[in-house]
């Protein structure tokens, strides 16, 4: 797809972040989770470390199919390895535990937070003019409903509808 705006790596990790304090925080705050919201941030902001090598796949190739997916997860591993291999001894096994963290307990929070990001950037294109997001809009909330995590459907629900808002209808008051 065309975007009417790139928007870089740290951009998006930077999005992320605040998406997954918000998801942590609505956990602690509404659900009465025990999430550690600041390695929640920290997780986000390294998620896509490894696209500094390997670039950014669109989800659909990554998950075309099951083949696919675990030749991925290899690249990944590979990249993860590969910027590792750059750091001091002493900090491998820190930023290690930042980069490969799939089985963290606040995995699906990232992942979540991810999606909202992709869902934010379609509302953004579309509002824009750029009708090649429309599907990838009905698709990536489709995905985010999917996940079943109660944190996202809270966000959806209370959070997403100023994100349609434009600067002038955000000043309004009620």
């Amino acid at each position: 797809m065309r975007n009417l705006r790139e928007e870089s790596l740290a951009e998006h990790a930077g999005e992320t972040a605040i998406l997954a304090h918000a998801l942590a925080t609505i956990g602690n705050e509404i659900f009465d989770k025990q999430y550690d919201v600041g390695r929640a941030v920290t997780l986000a902001v390294f998620h896509d470390a490894t696209e500094v090598f390997t670039g950014d796949l669109p989800t659909p190739i990554k998950y075309y199919s099951d083949d696919m997916r675990k030749n991925y997860k290899t690249v990944e591993k590979n990249a993860c390895d590969a910027l590792l291999s750059h750091l001091p001894a002493p900090f491998a096994p820190i930023y290690r535990d930042l980069l490969d963290a799939d089985d963290d307990p606040l995995h699906p929070i990232v992942k979540a937070a991810d999606k909202l990001s992709a869902l934010i950037k379609c509302i953004e294109e579309l509002a824009g003019g750029n009708r090649e997001f429309a599907s990838a809009e009905l698709v990536t909330m489709e995905a985010i409903r999917a996940m079943k995590l109660p944190e996202a459907d809270y966000f959806l629900e209370n959070f997403l509808p100023a994100f349609r808002l434009s600067l002038d209808e955000m000043q309004q008051k009620e």
